[in-house]
């Protein structure tokens, strides 16, 4: 019932994996988390997938995470004339605050929002950075930029202002309508696109009101800048390498991605590293050798999990570009010097009671070479500090509730289970064996430590570490 990894793998769902026996293939192959985006398709559709997920669920006995994932604040400019603006190097153009089509050496962007926060010697980039303009005026009317990297402008394309945070909300009206779309079909986690601030991620989660976990996206310098205080916030971050991009030269892009995945870790909580992992898989049935070492370096730093985005969602190998990483996370995890670096980020205890027995519990499964721990966790939090730890077998995670037990299937080493609350120490040793024995996490013979909480039945009481032999 557990994979032989133990990081994660994500995918994203679409036309070429949307359908029910492609989605259990896919599970089949290796991905433990299913994304949604909310990009692209409709509710219907993405109802259709989620129906089809809880059915594979149910028919494999093992608890499945979904990902709605919020398409957020994407600005764009407006209309362009019939077959766009053509803008040479060393234009000069005029942008305007305006919903009017775009004309000639005037470029009109329907979001007063980024005209106000532009300011001389600032970079605007459009059509997701192929074009590149370089603010030379600006006034209360608009401003006039000078054009760096030219090309054909066409409707719609994307505008962004490098390094400003623009005040815009935290939800659009169609992610509030996702959203409560994506809630109200049971979603287990919600990623928040173009975070800048803490206070983004708060607003959201206070919407969400405990129904779902919440995933940050870092995609903005100014989230990278605040990465702290943002992942205070949430209950995990993603690294989303492609918009991060765009404003970042290539060169910071790894540097970024590090500190976000050591700012992950050093807070216990969950990590994914996405975008172009293995993107020639979209059309080919291997990726490069640089994209293995792509993958790889993820896992070395300690991610909980990889994304794969195109390569399921619409490449012609969604299977195999599964199994590919699998592969590499396996190959990884093999090597003792990937033990020895994520043993160096572990979040610290801070004179917390669960805290410190989650660490002792990972100390102690190493000295006495136990097969697994088994953690009792009502709302998941023991299981997430205790995925945190690193420890050097796997975690099986047994909640009463459905949710968190698909939630935790997005943390390293976690092997989910739903079990209703024990009610006795003896209930407690009795069915942590049972179940290590049953989903071969254990056999007759090893040694497992159990994490619980008494009294039995309360959340937040993870107050209990025991060492058993199953069978003695």
């Amino acid at each position: 019932m557990h994979r032989a990894r133990l990081a994660k793998i994500v995918a994203t769902i679409g036309p070429a994996s949307a359908a029910p026996h492609a989605l259990a293939r896919l599970h089949e192959a290796g991905v433990d988390v299913f994304r949604l985006n909310f990009s692209h398709g409709a509710h219907e559709a993405h109802a259709a997938v989620i129906a089809a997920l809880r059915e594979a669920e149910r028919r494999i006995g093992r608890p499945i995470a979904i990902l709605a994932d919020l398409q957020g604040p994407k600005l764009r400019v407006g209309a362009m004339p019939e077959g766009g603006l053509n803008l040479k190097y060393g234009d000069v153009v005029a942008m305007e605050a305006s919903a009017e089509p775009s004309e000639l050496e005037v470029i009109r962007i329907p979001h007063p929002e980024i005209i106000a926060a532009a300011k001389p010697g600032a970079s605007v980039l459009l059509d997701d950075g192929k074009l590149r303009f370089e603010i030379i005026a600006a006034d209360a009317g608009g401003v006039r930029a000078k054009v760096i990297a030219g090309g054909v402008l066409k409707d719609r394309k994307g505008v962004t202002l490098v390094g400003a945070a623009i005040p815009i909300p935290a939800l659009t009206e169609k992610d509030a309508a996702d959203l409560d779309f994506a809630l109200a079909h049971g979603v287990d986690w919600v990623a928040l696109s173009f975070v800048q601030h803490a206070e983004d991620v708060r607003q959201v989660a206070a919407r969400i009101g405990g129904r779902a976990r919440l995933l940050a996206k870092i995609e903005k310098p100014t989230a990278v800048d605040e990465i702290d205080e943002i992942v205070a916030a949430c209950d995990g971050v993603m690294v989303a390498r492609g918009d991060l991009g765009i404003e970042l030269s290539f060169e910071q892009v790894p540097i970024a991605q590090r500190q976000v995945v050591r700012a992950a870790r050093l807070a216990g909580k969950p990590v994914i590293v996405a975008t172009h992992m293995l993107e020639s898989m979209i059309e080919s049935s291997a990726p490069t050798r640089a994209e293995a070492s792509d993958v790889a370096t993820a896992i070395y730093q300690g991610a909980d999990a990889v994304m794969l985005s195109a390569e399921t969602a619409v490449g012609r190998h969604p299977e195999a570009a599964v199994a590919m990483m699998d592969r590499i996370i396996q190959a990884v995890e093999r090597d003792p010097e990937h033990w020895f670096g994520i043993g160096q980020t572990r979040p610290s205890v801070d004179g917390v009671t669960a805290f410190a027995v989650a660490s002792a519990a990972r100390a102690v499964a190493a000295d006495v070479g136990a097969s697994a721990i088994v953690a009792y966790s009502r709302t998941g939090a023991s299981a997430f500090r205790m995925a945190a730890q690193r420890p050097p077998c796997r975690v099986l995670a047994l909640s009463p509730s459905e949710l968190s037990a698909r939630q935790l299937c997005l943390a390293w080493g976690v092997v989910s289970h739903p079990s209703p609350d024990i009610t006795s120490f003896d209930e407690m040793v009795a069915r942590a064996e049972a179940e290590a024995l049953a989903t071969g996490a254990a056999k007759s013979g090893d040694r497992i430590v159990i994490l619980a909480g008494a009294p039995f039945g309360e959340p937040g009481k993870t107050n209990t570490l025991k060492v058993s032999r199953i069978g003695g």
